[in-house]
């Protein structure tokens, strides 16, 4: 497994020990072997030496190095599962060009895995998850917790309505594990939003309902975020913020009907506690294999 001490990696890991399986896992840095559980150092692009042939392959790291790596790795497996995001829909036409270059790059990455693939006799599956929470370790959510209770408040602009459906990691995890006894998911792409949908504005303000003290929601005129993500362009910092600011009003939700029905998939509604957007303890994180 690559990618295995990220958020979702580790959510992975602990659904495949569970279910009786021998993990083996690559990472940057050393770490403590468990029951079930082998560590390599190494990363994608300078892998350990690897077993010849494995059950499955899982990756839930950037999905473009993962691509480059499998196209050129000699491992067989005959079950390939790869988590990519659902930026490669919903960010086909921004303003922003980075986020455009994105698109491009984790769509030729899909394309890439499932060919590879298909030139082996292999099945794979891609995942593409919404907002990730769940683990204290993602750049959204657990990101505007830290800044409300730095700030005692989080500024947004009014109307902030456009819809979201932000996904605990467990459950793209059971969603993962489920692609290697589902038959009907092989060569497929999934969109793996949570189970619900709510405005932005009210995702944040349940962020901030579950911090002790809860941090007050300020809404101010967009004019003034526009002003500020333009200044911060200028100065060199906040690079896309207009592009986020536009998107805040606009409904970025995604079909499940494939993955509930071919996986089983049933993700949670969206009710998030103090831990589930709270950082690790310094040294307690793990780098992004």
């Amino acid at each position: 497994m690559f990618g295995a001490s990220g958020p979702v990696g580790r959510a992975v890991v602990e659904r495949l020990l569970g279910a009786g399986w021998q993990v083996l896992a690559v990472s940057r840095q050393p770490r403590e072997a468990g029951a079930g559980l082998t560590w390599l150092r190494g990363e994608l692009d300078a892998p350990p030496v690897l077993p010849e042939a494995v059950d499955a392959i899982f990756s839930c790291g950037p999905l473009d190095a993962f691509a480059r790596w499998y196209a050129g790795a000699g491992l067989q497996a005959p079950r390939v599962v790869a988590f990519g995001s659902t930026s490669a829909q919903a960010k086909r036409d921004s303003a922003d060009a980075a986020e455009r270059a994105l698109v491009a790059r984790l769509l030729l990455a899909e394309r890439a895995v499932l060919d590879t693939a298909a030139t082996r006799g292999a099945a794979a599956t891609l995942l593409r998850p919404t907002l990730v929470y769940g683990a204290g370790r993602d750049a959204s959510l657990t990101r505007i917790a830290t800044l409300a209770r730095r700030w005692g408040r989080f500024p947004l602009p009014r109307g902030a309505t456009g819809l979201r459906q932000p996904v605990h990691v467990d459950d793209l995890a059971a969603a993962a594990v489920a692609c290697l006894d589902r038959p009907a998911s092989a060569g497929k792409v999934y969109a793996l939003p949570g189970g619900e949908r709510l405005a932005y504005r009210e995702m944040v303000a349940r962020v901030l309902g579950c911090l002790d003290p809860a941090p007050r929601l300020l809404e101010l005129p967009p004019v003034l975020f526009r002003i500020a993500a333009r200044l911060g362009s200028i100065m060199g910092r906040g690079r896309g913020l207009e592009a986020v600011l536009g998107r805040m009003h606009s409904d970025l939700v995604f079909d499940d009907a494939p993955a509930r029905r071919d996986l089983g998939y049933t993700p949670r509604a969206f009710r998030p506690d103090a831990a589930m957007v709270t950082p690790p303890p310094a040294g307690g994180g793990s780098d992004p294999d």
